[in-house]
């Protein structure tokens, strides 16, 4: 059957778009990857109790647990509780506390789940923060918490240390610390001020080169403790070279939304893990990519993956932080949620123009997992457009 729906092209006009898709198939089991696969999960919101959407918003906890386990099934680990599920954008260290406790505990009850969860410095307000002792302390709390619960952190870049910090040495001074303390090995968390402008001149310094060789010293002081780093910055050459120049054992996991085929192939002689936000929207296309290139099959690998990188760099376009939007649209879309409310309300972030261009690549990308139902959904917020 053809599926036509009517979308806005940006010009000012709407045209016919015909659906040409092909959902992909779930695995009957979790697939096994030769790559460490996160995905970055989003939480999912109560519009029925969420009477305080900028201020406290409410959860919906049972929804929210479902999509992990719908990330389980297909062979991710989560890395739960970062910026993809609005860490600083509409969810608190209050709300994220709950999640990983709740997701440490769903994880126990699924075979085979795995996730390390982000721990930072929220709670403490940037502009509160007095001194380095100060982000410590935060920094203390939040992994603390995790490992308590029996969680593993992503030490997450912090918006009070890009404030107080002065020097590269006050980020070796911090990171120093915490490290010195954790039980676990701990992914550390390079973020571009594309996803928070925050953090600009985060590592002590806005020139690359600097803040690479900053990270490489904290990795170096500090290798027993670091299983990898994370690194967002939108650019695969800045990420090539993080990675040649990682100790043996340290592992870089790539979180470059828009290049992230080929940086996971690799170029024959160092490749990267993943996680990446990218996956919670795509988690079916790239679950059987992953899956083809651990057997070998490069071509398959890339024959799936690579439609899904013009939708992934549409839903990260600039302004990068409000990628979450996209996100959540295609998990409503596909129907794991009844609808289409975020946190801080959120999903006003983003135009109608930038939703249908979202549709587009994401019905090219085989991304749509429930054709008839994305198009019976995008027409219903069409309607709230006056489209």
């Amino acid at each position: 059957m053809t599926l036509k729906i009517q979308l806005p092209n940006g010009s000012g006009t709407t045209a016919d778009y015909v659906l040409s898709g092909v959902p992909i198939v779930a695995p009957s089991s979790p697939p096994t990857f030769n790559r460490i696969a996160y995905a970055a999960a989003h939480v999912v919101s109560d519009p029925l109790r969420d009477t305080q959407p900028w201020g406290a918003s409410a959860i919906d906890w049972d929804a929210t647990m479902a999509f992990r386990h719908h990330l389980w099934s297909l062979g991710f680990k989560i890395a739960e509780a970062m910026d993809t599920a609005q860490r600083g954008m509409g969810v608190d260290w209050a709300g994220a506390r709950e999640l990983i406790r709740r997701s440490l505990a769903e994880a126990r009850t699924f075979d085979g789940a795995d996730l390390a969860c982000g721990a930072g410095t929220d709670q403490l307000a940037p502009e509160d923060a007095r001194s380095l002792h100060d982000v410590i302390d935060a920094y203390e709390t939040q992994i603390g918490f995790v490992e308590a619960e029996g969680g593993r952190a992503v030490m997450m870049a912090s918006r009070a240390l890009a404030r107080v910090a002065r020097s590269a040495d006050d980020y070796r001074m911090v990171y120093g610390e915490i490290l010195r303390q954790t039980g676990n090995k701990v992914v550390l968390h390079w973020l571009g001020d594309m996803f928070d402008p925050q953090l600009a001149g985060y590592w002590g310094s806005p020139a690359f080169e600097q803040a690479l060789e900053t990270v490489l010293a904290i990795i170096s002081d500090n290798k027993k403790k670091v299983e990898g780093i994370k690194i967002s910055l939108l650019d695969n050459a800045k990420e090539i070279e993080l990675r040649k120049r990682l100790p043996e054992g340290v592992l870089c996991f790539t979180g470059d939304d828009f290049n992230y085929a080929e940086l996971i192939e690799g170029d024959g002689e160092r490749y990267s893990h993943a996680l990446l936000g990218i996956f919670d929207a795509v988690a079916p296309s790239a679950s059987k990519a992953l899956a083809h290139l651990a057997k070998g099959e490069t071509q398959a690998f890339r024959d799936v993956i690579e439609p899904t990188v013009p939708l992934s760099r549409k839903i990260f376009e600039a302004p990068t932080q409000y990628y979450k939007a996209g996100v959540v649209f295609l998990a409503w879309l596909n129907g794991h949620q009844s609808h289409f409310t975020m946190p801080a309300g959120l999903q006003s972030a983003r135009g109608i123009v930038h939703y249908a261009d979202i549709f587009r690549l994401a019905d090219r990308a085989n991304v749509l997992d429930k054709p008839e139902l994305a198009v019976s959904r995008m027409k219903s917020l069409l309607q709230v457009y006056g489209v």
